[in-house]
């Protein structure tokens, strides 16, 4: 009776140890690709629900699926209303970094900076919203726009999403 009882028991063993065989790393990899790629396709969904643009396609050198989603650009001009004093001027560049520190906080920007030169282009933002409308109305919030001490130009972006500066 106990030889019967232990035939279950051994089966169990000899299958564990038959899965275990081999190169464990490749079941890894496996499971993380799969991992990967449902949460890409989770990822994706996300975004088109919420209204953004996005494709994907698969990195010919690593095998991974890369998403790629429209953003938009504001271009920063030289507004036709730049005859505020120092101190008028001053003030609206606390604003305008204070309206661009909030767009980044509530995620509707991702980056932002001036150009180095004193070109007629003074600096460019990256908007993170689903629609160009949507980021324009962003973009004209900006102090230094409403004011006419600059003003914007808007263009789709696409980019990798998780891809960042190096």
């Amino acid at each position: 009776m106990v030889r019967l009882q232990l035939v279950p028991v051994f089966l169990v063993l000899l299958f564990l140890i038959s899965c275990n065989s081999g190169n464990g790393e490749s079941h890894e990899k496996t499971a993380v690709q799969h991992a990967d790629k449902v949460s890409k396709a989770l990822q994706k969904e996300s975004l088109v629900a919420k209204g953004y643009q996005v494709f994907d396609y698969v990195d010919e050198k690593t095998g991974d699926t890369v998403i790629m989603q429209q953003y938009y650009i504001a271009f920063l001009k030289k507004g036709p209303n730049r005859s505020q004093t120092k101190i008028e001027a001053d003030s609206l560049q606390v604003l305008h970094l204070a309206h661009l520190g909030r767009m980044y906080e509530e995620g509707f920007a991702d980056i932002s900076g001036p150009f180095g030169d004193d070109g007629e282009i003074r600096g460019v933002t990256i908007y993170n919203t689903p629609t160009l409308e949507f980021a324009d109305s962003l973009a004209r919030l900006d102090p230094m726009v409403r004011a006419g001490r600059l003003e914007i130009e808007i263009h789709p972006w696409w980019a990798a999403k998780g891809f960042g500066l190096r």
